[in-house]
């Protein structure tokens, strides 16, 4: 039943195009050689198929996050408050570019994107703002941040100090994952091998100080937006995985320590069947990774623990409100896949940043599901499914074939550095278009079930121009940069100073950079600041080109 190398990488049109021929009616003769007590076991125990917990949902819901930030950090902070009265159980923050890119916001190339795709964050005085009167040692929060993870955690971690909360009774998560910047997103600034020792040094002191922290959040997400294949989101994802658990090992960290803080992010697309066997075949592949290739032997470290978002690659501008239903559809199969959190998109991202009553109906989809479907009630309802264990089966052995190619080719970062997998995402990504340009991929609304312009079904669902877009004010960025500005004259500019000359020391003398730039956030250095003293230190990656 090995699928041949060409089907692993033809583009997501559905199952058959993502793993390999599958037949239209399968029988038990497709698992003929199938043993359930290897491939499966009870839920809670290895290889975790079933679930990582034994009861799963009957014991706890996931965690319903709505992922949200945008302007200033006290708009961001009206919104999470908002959503947080409305039921959300865990606040996941989105930065601006600049943030995300180590800048300022009265940086030059800051100039026309400070707060427009996530919350402008520029010292110390921003998180206390965006985090005020939400009590940290009951909320989990996840920061989609990378390049500047380092700092974002110091200045979470700062905050709490100022709140009198604990460091040990903080729970979340911050994203961490650099290597998925080089292929898929660009948002990095230093070389990768640098960049690694900085995620090390957040596993290390995470593993003293914030024994609840998610200290990576290893991102499939992205990878499956830039155009992969299901298969090669798991296999893409693993083998950035692999080089941080290899990183970590060779630090002198104990696997069977940070490997329970290990958490995933991926992504929820279309195929409904294909992407529940995906979550199934992912969990048991990284179970089967950390015993058998880092010989984890705690049951925790072996766990493969994710957080899901709905494919924001999949929401049309045409007929917005068909997201709905496609958002719910994505939503069910990351439940029934076993995920431990969730963020569904807003039906109006595909135009604008969602309205408040986008992100409330995106909440209630959970909700619905939740409460109302009862799919929450059973443990892995689909088991044993035929089409779900096949999919589930070629999707892990197409995931280890494409892992063993890049281990041939050097491993992780040699992959990275010769553009191997930023080839494999381009290509898959232009065969998936073609697809839709040809016809042969439907997009409802779009290339089939186009209403005319004098159709008496057109509603006003089908003219973006019909419907209030969430804006942001143009003069959010001329208030954001006097914040910053009047920040830098009122501190003590000798102790910033010391502050930031220690980060220097540290990084050239490889001690942990956590506690010195947690100190130097404390004596009010920017984001911007902290990440230029780590630029003279380790330089700036510069892109392979990948023709």
């Amino acid at each position: 039943m090995s699928s041949t190398y060409s089907d692993l990488f033809r583009p997501s049109r559905g199952t058959i195009a993502a793993v390999g021929d599958v037949h239209p009616v399968l029988t038990p003769e497709d698992l003929a050689n199938w043993d359930s007590d290897v491939e499966l076991a009870e839920p809670g125990e290895f290889p975790f198929t079933r679930g990582i917990q034994p009861t799963m949902y009957r014991g706890r819901l996931w965690t319903m996050r709505q992922y949200a930030g945008f302007a200033t950090a006290q708009e961001s902070n009206r919104r999470y408050r908002y959503l947080l009265a409305q039921g959300v159980t865990g606040l996941s923050v989105a930065f601006d570019l600049p943030t995300q890119m180590g800048y300022d916001s009265d940086h030059l190339l800051a100039a026309g994107e400070v707060g427009r795709v996530g919350v402008a964050i520029d010292s110390i005085e921003d998180m206390a703002t965006l985090l005020d009167e939400i009590p940290l040692d009951q909320v989990s929060t996840s920061m989609t941040i990378n390049a500047t993870a380092i700092v974002l955690l110091a200045l979470y971690i700062a905050v709490a100090k100022r709140q009198g909360v604990p460091l040990q009774k903080l729970s979340g998560t911050v994203q961490n994952d650099i290597l998925k910047e080089y292929v898929a997103r660009g948002t990095y600034i230093y070389p990768p091998r640098h960049s690694l020792r900085i995620v090390t040094d957040i596993f290390a002191f995470c593993e003293r100080e914030l024994p609840n922290w998610n200290t990576i959040s290893i991102s499939g997400y992205h990878i499956r937006e830039a155009g992969s294949t299901a298969v090669q989101e798991v296999a893409f994802t693993f083998a950035h995985a692999i080089a941080y658990v290899q990183a970590a090992t060779e630090a002198g960290l104990d696997v069977n320590r940070f490997g329970q803080r290990v958490s995933f992010f991926f992504n929820a697309h279309n195929d409904f069947l294909e992407e529940i066997a995906k979550f199934r075949a992912a969990r048991r592949l990284w179970a089967r990774i950390m015993r058998e290739q880092f010989h984890a032997t705690n049951p925790r470290a072996q766990q493969l623990r994710f957080h899901t978002q709905t494919a924001g690659s999949t929401l049309t501008a045409q007929q917005p409100d068909n997201n709905i239903v496609r958002v719910a559809l994505q939503a069910l199969a990351a439940v029934l896949g076993g995920t431990q959190s969730l963020h569904c998109n807003g039906r109006d991202e595909a135009l604008a940043l969602p309205t408040e009553e986008s992100a409330r109906i995106a909440l209630r989809t959970q909700q619905v599901i939740a409460a109302e479907s009862g799919v929450a009630n059973t443990v892995d309802p689909v088991a044993g499914s035929y089409a779900i264990e096949v999919l589930t089966n070629r999707i892990e052995e197409g995931a280890r074939e494409i892992l063993a190619r890049i281990e041939q080719a050097g491993g992780t970062l040699a992959a990275i550095e010769s553009g191997l997998i930023q080839r494999e995402i381009q290509e898959s990504a232009y065969r998936a278009q073609l697809a839709v340009d040809a016809g042969e991929s439907v997009v409802v609304g779009v290339n089939r079930f186009v209403p005319g312009p004098t159709d008496p079904d057109t509603d006003p669902g089908t003219d973006p121009g019909t419907r209030p877009l969430f804006s942001i004010d143009a003069d959010v960025e001329r208030q954001q940069i006097e914040r910053v500005r009047a920040l830098r004259a009122t501190r003590d500019g000798e102790e910033c100073q010391r502050a930031l000359g220690a980060v220097t020391s540290a990084a050239r003398d490889g001690q942990n950079l956590v506690p010195p730039i947690i100190a130097a956030v404390e004596a009010r250095a920017t984001v911007g600041e902290i990440a230029d003293t780590l630029r003279g230190v380790f330089g700036e990656y510069q892109e392979t080109a990948t023709v």
